[in-house]
């Protein structure tokens, strides 16, 4: 048995597909194959069921392959233990953001990043709050910036900054006129909002109290925000965006924008990772540089602002 062998078996998991598996351990597929069996063979088990449609672990091959999940994310520490005892700034760190994040913070960070850490290399993905969680657990990501805490015992935060949710309201609705939304003036057949699963839109939902938040006249599936603005710029409806969303935006949707009324919905934008993880310098230098990022004001929750 070897790390080698583990990397295999997860790998093959992961894809369900010995070609696919061996592209992404860059091996041949008949050495990855090969490699599974010899396992197989020490232990005595079969680690999967193979077919023509699927490669399927066995049920004591899915609890060998979760320990060897653990083994593997132990065995990585051994290296990033002395890379951090020496204070390198380099290396490879894997972040997530979220849809509703990334597209508005990435353009402002990545050039910073590059700058402040230039021997690190970035792989970033987006992915919901939940899958960022999983991504987490399963250390197949090292951070990620999600908004909210993320409630799990082996999972920490640093807290970043507090962002508004602002209204964005076509010209033909009634909210158009007026300086600020309340939330009981928010109607939900009006409602351009994402799928649920995105936190931003369970947020909203909560916040205005949209019980069972249903658009009556149309629905639209797997949406993005940049079609929901699309739709509200044509005259059609309402929907909401982050503040750092605000600072993108030309003068003429700028016009389009409104405040909510205090109490103003805010979330709270955190860097979220393993307890485990050792590499603090490099977790530190990241959020310092995502701070000095943002504006200064929206360093700390202000004043009229409330956490959804």
């Amino acid at each position: 048995m070897n790390i080698q062998q583990l990397e295999y078996i997860i790998a093959l998991d992961k894809h369900r597909h010995f070609a696919k598996a061996a592209e992404d351990c860059n091996v041949t597929q008949p050495t990855l194959s090969t490699m599974v069996k010899k396992f197989e063979l020490e232990l005595g088990v079969d680690l999967f069921q193979r077919n023509r449609s699927a490669v399927i672990p066995t049920e004591i091959g899915v609890l060998i392959i979760d320990q060897a999940k653990r083994v593997i994310s132990e065995s990585r520490k051994i290296q990033a233990i002395v890379v951090e005892e020496e204070n390198s700034m380099s290396g490879r760190i894997r972040m997530a953001l979220l849809p509703t994040i990334a597209p508005y913070l990435m353009p402002v960070i990545s050039d910073m990043l590059t700058k402040a850490l230039p021997k690190v290399e970035f792989d970033f993905s987006e992915l919901l709050t939940s899958q960022c969680l999983q991504a987490l657990s399963d250390n197949s990501i090292d951070i990620a910036i999600i908004a909210s805490k993320s409630e799990m015992d082996d999972l920490k935060e640093i807290p970043l900054y507090y962002e508004q949710f602002l209204g964005y309201v076509s010209k033909n609705e009634a909210l158009f006129e007026q300086t600020s939304i309340r939330t009981n003036e928010v109607d939900g057949e009006r409602l351009w909002l994402l799928d649920e699963g995105h936190c931003f839109r369970d947020q909203l939902v909560k916040f205005c109290n949209l019980k069972s938040f249903v658009n009556k006249h149309n629905t639209y599936r797997h949406g993005s925000m940049a079609t929901f603005m699309s739709m509200v710029e044509t005259g059609q409806g309402v929907t909401f965006i982050p503040e750092l969303a605000y600072p993108r935006l030309s003068d003429a949707q700028k016009e389009l924008v409104r405040p909510f009324a205090i109490p103003r919905p805010s979330r709270e934008i955190n860097l979220c990772y393993r307890g485990d993880f050792v590499r603090q310098h490099i977790l530190n230098a990241i959020a310092e540089t995502i701070k000095k990022a943002v504006p200064e004001e929206m360093l700390q929750l202000r004043k009229g602002d409330q956490l959804v």
